[in-house]
């Protein structure tokens, strides 16, 4: 591989792991060093930094606590004496 393939990858460690967990990417960039922006995309992919991910993950939290409120409601409500 190139040495400022590995001089790029030995300054960004995430992507660096990456590559050892997908031994394809080696041959890939070996054979076109051009490659690293699709590089970024699939680890941002794997490590679950795309757009859409995030926006999945704060959709499941803000469900997570609209749900928690419901049920702290449900138990002030019910603890409450009734007039």
């Amino acid at each position: 591989m190139r040495t400022e393939i590995i001089q790029y990858l030995d300054q960004r460690p995430d992507q660096k792991l990456f590559v050892r967990l997908h031994p394809e990417w080696y041959r890939l960039l070996s054979r076109d060093p051009w490659q690293l922006n699709r590089l970024k995309k699939s680890a941002d992919a794997f490590y679950g930094r795309t757009l859409g991910q995030r926006l999945d993950r704060l959709n499941s939290q803000i469900g997570l606590m609209s749900m928690l409120m419901n049920m702290t409601q449900a138990v002030v409500s019910q603890s409450q004496p009734d007039k």
